[in-house]
Order: structure tokens, then sequence, then C-alpha cells
């Protein structure tokens, strides 16, 4: 079996090819849900913690060199955001696919029989 072959059967096999489609779509919602949360929501905690910009605080530590502990404390509060978003749409599509709780079954007309003979030979 040649190289080119090998290759072949190794990409089209479904669990590589469905693995592709995930990070593609995965790589979209990322860009829509950064979208979100930086056009949305940040605006929203700037609003509410008085406009404090966590990414611009970086102390210096010697010379031009700076500790850029900023960018993770506004990574941090990214990720929360983002973890917060997503918990309300796994949530409310949950909701949205829960299933009415099902009727109990009704005794077919051979079952109504059946126990009908039942109570009249237990009643002899």
């Amino acid at each position: 079996m040649s190289l080119a072959t090998e290759f072949k059967a190794f990409i089209m096999r479904g669990n590589v090819v469905d693995l592709a489609v995930g990070v593609v779509i995965g790589a979209a919602f990322g860009k829509v849900v950064e979208s979100i949360v930086k056009d949305v929501f940040m605006p929203i905690v700037g609003v509410l913690t008085g406009g404090i910009d966590f990414s611009s605080y970086a102390p210096t530590l010697y010379g031009d060199a700076k500790l850029g502990v900023g960018n993770v404390v506004q990574s941090l509060i990214n990720f929360v955001i983002i973890g917060a978003c997503l918990f309300l749409v796994v949530k409310l599509m949950n909701t949205m696919n829960k299933k009415p709780a099902a009727l109990p079954a009704q005794p077919t007309t051979s079952e109504k029989l059946l126990a009908e003979i039942r109570d009249s030979l237990k009643n002899k």
C-alpha cells in the first residue's frame, strides 16, 4: 500500500473528518463568543467597575522588563464571563429540548380483558 493511499484512508476515516468539522465550528463559535464578550459584556463590566482596564497594568521589574499581570487578570475575567455565558446558553438549550413527561401507558384491550378475567377468578 502506497503512502498516498494510506494517507487518504486515514483522512477519510469518519472520526478524523468529524474532528476537523468540530475544530472549524469551534473556532467560528469562539470568534462569536469573543465578540459578544468584547462588544457586549466588557463595556457593561467597564461601567460597573468604573472603567478599570486591567490589561494595561504591568509593573516594571527591572529596566524595560515588565510583568504583564494585567493581561492575566483580564484573561481570567474574560474566562469567567465566557464560562457564564456558555453555561446560560447550554442551560437554555437544555430547557428548550426538555421533552414533556410521558403519560402512563393505557392498558390495551387484551390487557383489560385479562384483568377482568383475573378479577372474576379471584372473586370465585
